[in-house]
């Protein structure tokens, strides 16, 4: 499920296969765009080389990287 339909054009890294923002920065930046969207909060966690979004969203905890350039949930495995 991608929640924006935004472009995110920020450096990027591959990690086991998930498409992740490459600094804090950038990522902090989209958390908080993505944490107004979503009216709860979202926070950032290193995740190997890259950096995920991490919120709560219907009682269960979902990790966000990058798809095709927009937001998406990552699979559970990462």
């Amino acid at each position: 499920m991608t929640i924006f339909t935004k472009p995110v054009f920020d450096a990027t890294v591959i990690y086991d296969g998930n498409e992740l923002f490459k600094g804090r920065g950038a990522a902090g930046m989209w958390a908080e765009k993505l944490a107004a969207e979503l009216e709860s909060p979202v926070t950032v966690e290193k995740i190997g080389t890259g950096w995920a979004l991490v919120g709560t969203v219907d009682g269960a905890e979902v990790r966000w990287g990058i798809i095709g350039q927009r937001l998406a949930r990552l699979e559970p495995s990462a």
